[in-house]
């Protein structure tokens, strides 16, 4: 009977383990969606500003619902934010037809600070959790 070892110093020609990859794609859906807003907000004229923007509006959104729901499998979490930013996405542009103020630089800024309150708010929520208690009895 043989057994392998593991060499757990990797070679350059090897493939990355399943979770090295993930801050990796994290990155670059971070980049896409920050160029797709930046396109949006400054009104550039290029054949990436559709799709990008579009990443940005489901992406931002969803990952903030996401953070907030830390405590969820990864399969639910993932569907309740894809459904959250969804309905996030379709409530501002409701609002902004109603109120008669309806642009795509305003849909794109108005959820990007939606995103933002609900990434700050589950942040500031994490952090009062894990703080140890200051008062002494």
């Amino acid at each position: 009977m043989q057994t392998k070892t593991i060499n757990s110093n990797r070679s350059t020609g090897s493939r990355p383990a399943r979770g090295e990859a993930t801050p990796l794609l994290a990155g670059a859906a971070v980049a896409v969606g920050g160029v797709g807003a930046v396109l949006a907000l400054a009104d550039l004229a290029s054949p990436l500003r559709t799709p990008f923007a579009l990443f940005f509006l489901l992406a931002a959104p969803a990952a903030a619902i996401a953070a907030a729901l830390g405590r969820l499998d990864p399969l639910s979490r993932t569907v309740v934010a894809g459904a959250g930013a969804f309905a996030v996405d379709l409530l501002v542009a409701q609002a902004m037809l109603a109120l008669h103020i309806w642009s795509a630089r305003g849909g794109v800024l108005a959820v990007a600070v939606i995103s933002g309150t609900i990434f700050l708010l589950a942040s500031v929520r994490r952090r009062g959790a894990s703080a140890p208690d200051a008062r002494t009895d």
